[in-house]
């Protein structure tokens, strides 16, 4: 889903530390390289880095990666809202609440909260894949993760829509398997009489 279709991608990076790695399996030194096709999930994470790190650069002042917070990380993702294609209904709207609609309404159109969430757990991880400390990570702050909770509560409200996990039907195997599962807190309270070599 392209979340920012009108944005300029930055493509080049002026400094090599904020280049994605891991996309290009080399061979052993000293003998011919192996490319490897980057998956999906790689070029969208490239890219939304390359599409984050345009922003920090469009930003007025200019912001540095490393002077980057989670209240920019928000700014960021309002910004994003402008490119959303998610009907999200009002409170005085009378399709509030409703799934599918059955007429239009002028409602704002918005980024839905799943691609969003998506887009976050990339950026979090390109983050940490350019060499930057995990407790440092802005797109793992606080005031994110709140903010992803508020938006995904009002989405669902607004569009009649659950976002809770479904639990996954279990497989008569899976059960049988799930009722041999050891219990380690029971095998961690077994005593040994003294002189037994019948040690875990």
């Amino acid at each position: 889903m392209d979340l920012y279709p009108e944005m300029d991608i930055c493509t080049n990076s002026d400094n090599s530390h904020h280049t994605i790695t891991g996309l290009v399996t080399g061979a052993a030194s000293g003998s011919p390289s192996i490319t490897a096709t980057p998956s999906r999930y790689e070029n969208q994470k490239r890219r939304d880095w390359n599409t984050f790190s345009q922003y920090l650069k469009n930003h007025r002042p200019p912001l540095a990666l490393s002077r980057c917070s989670g209240a920019h990380v928000l700014e960021f993702l309002r910004y994003l809202d402008q490119f959303g294609k998610t009907k999200v209904h009002t409170l005085i709207c009378p399709f509030y609440g409703y799934p599918n609609p059955p007429a239009p309404c002028p409602c704002p159109l918005r980024q839905a909260w799943g691609s969003l969430d998506a887009l976050i757990g990339r950026l979090r991880a390109a983050y940490e894949e350019n060499g930057w400390p995990p407790e440092m990570n802005p797109f793992g702050a606080r005031a994110v993760r709140l903010y992803l909770r508020e938006v995904r509560d009002l989405q669902s409200k607004a569009r009649g829509i659950s976002y809770e996990k479904k639990k996954r039907k279990r497989g008569p195997n899976q059960e049988h398997q799930q009722s041999f599962t050891p219990n380690f807190s029971t095998f961690q309270a077994l005593t040994f009489p003294p002189g037994s070599d019948d040690h875990i």
